[in-house]
């Protein structure tokens, strides 16, 4: 009779502890909503030349009709030399870009297929907008903010910096400009480029390193048909995850730059929020340097969902911290680490790499890029080959890290062409006299 009673009695209390559905379902959304930042953003910008374009998209869905999956997309592009191929990238790269990721990838394999990703529909864009022989060029810094992670990639001088909780600046991009940045100028001298300042009458040497022919002070844009092909589109490529301090990201052409450090345009706009803040940074350049170049930032704040967290008092000392604030994550108990930092306040560098050869970029492949017609597709612009059409990206490349030419990602012949070319190894159609 007992043991009945006992049994009776812990059904009763088991029954007890369910949770009606309703309840667990608002509890999740609960700590969906708990988890994910609120993105507030403004653009400002004073045009001289008018070849300054950006892109402000905040409804892209990874998972189309799934109002969860929603991410952001924010991108400056600096053309020169007309603006065509400034507009006909801010139309056409992001498409490129997701055109360019497996489908059906869970959200964490999402995330790390991106940086591949934007590689290809760099290339893409680049690939597609010369083939309509129009000849000019664009910067392009272009930066995927979901939830906690931001992911960029550029080419060219605009530049993305992230403004951390505690008030440590990090630039998220690279500079492609011959003047400052020595390894681009030894890549692009290797591969048949020449790297010298504009001489005018009398021998004299004026303005900025640029490369010839061309004379394009940049090492990477998207366009510019008429320069050596060694002028690359492959992004420079770096993503973070934020601590639920959140952070701010500063995105702007080189009229902010050439103006002010990455330092002073974060201070100029501290406290403001960010359609004010991004205002002010514009103001402050032309201030220092007036109106010389179409100038335009966009300030984009990535802002926790319930303000809980404490704000960090700036370190004193700041070099002791920048050892802190990156940390290369380590494949065990990866999370763990992730909360850790999180927690106090600590930005994880996910992923970054700069290299100009492709075959290093689109890495090797598992046998899974298939496509779904049965074919395999070319990894930069997504056409679908017959097995025997496809050219490893590893084959015959010197400088390849993989000893198996038969392992992807394959290229169809035409980006193949475009690889050998930006590798300075086929005559590039352009005549050097």
């Amino acid at each position: 009779m007992a043991s009945r009673e006992g049994k009776r009695h812990h059904h009763h209390h088991h029954h007890h502890d369910l949770v009606p559905l309703a309840a667990l379902i608002s509890r999740e959304m609960m700590s969906e909503k708990m988890e994910k930042p609120t993105i507030r953003y403004g653009h400002a910008a004073q045009s001289r030349k008018g070849e300054d374009y950006f892109l402000i998209k905040t409804d892209c869905q990874r998972v189309p009709g799934n109002s969860s999956s929603t991410f952001s997309v924010f991108a400056i592009f600096d053309g020169h030399n007309g603006n065509a191929a400034a507009i006909y990238t801010r139309e056409h790269l992001l498409n490129h870009v997701l055109g360019a990721i497996p489908h059906g990838l869970g959200w964490d394999e999402w995330l790390q297929a991106l940086p591949r990703a934007l590689v290809a529909g760099f290339v893409k864009a680049d690939k597609e907008f010369q083939s309509r022989g129009e000849t000019s060029g664009t910067t392009a810094t272009f930066v995927i903010v979901d939830r906690w992670t931001v992911t960029v990639a550029s080419v060219g001088d605009s530049r993305c910096i992230l403004d951390a909780q505690g008030g440590v600046i990090t630039t998220l991009t690279v500079d492609h400009r011959l003047e400052e940045n020595v390894e681009e100028r030894e890549r692009v001298t290797a591969s048949g480029g020449e790297v010298g300042r504009l001489s005018i009458v009398g021998g004299a040497e004026i303005g900025p390193l640029r490369c010839w022919p061309g004379g394009l002070c940049l090492s990477r844009s998207i366009g510019d048909m008429d320069v050596g092909e060694f002028i690359v589109p492959i992004p420079y490529v770096k993503q973070v995850k934020l601590s639920n301090a959140g952070g701010r990201l500063i995105i702007a052409s080189d009229g902010i730059w050439d103006a002010l450090s990455s330092e002073m345009a974060a201070q100029s706009c501290h406290g403001l929020p960010a359609e004010l803040a991004a205002r002010q940074v514009v103001k402050e350049a032309l201030r220092t340097r007036g109106l010389k170049d179409d100038t335009t930032c966009i300030v984009v704040d990535i802002i926790p969902p319930d303000n809980s967290v404490p704000p960090l008092t700036p370190p004193k000392k700041q070099n002791k911290f920048r050892a802190l604030l990156f940390r290369k994550k380590s494949n065990d108990s990866a999370n763990k680490l992730s909360k850790k930092l999180s927690a106090v306040g600590i930005v994880e560098e996910l992923f970054e790499e700069g290299s100009a050869m492709l075959d290093e970029r689109l890495g090797n492949d598992e046998p899974t890029t298939q496509s779904t017609s049965g074919l395999f597709m070319c990894a930069v612009c997504q056409v679908d080959l017959a097995p025997s059409e496809g050219i490893s990206v590893h084959a015959g490349s010197i400088f390849s890290t993989s000893s198996k030419p038969w392992q992807g990602p394959f290229l169809c012949a035409d980006c193949r062409n475009k690889k050998d070319a930006m590798e300075g190894k086929r005559p590039s159609g352009i005549k050097v006299s």
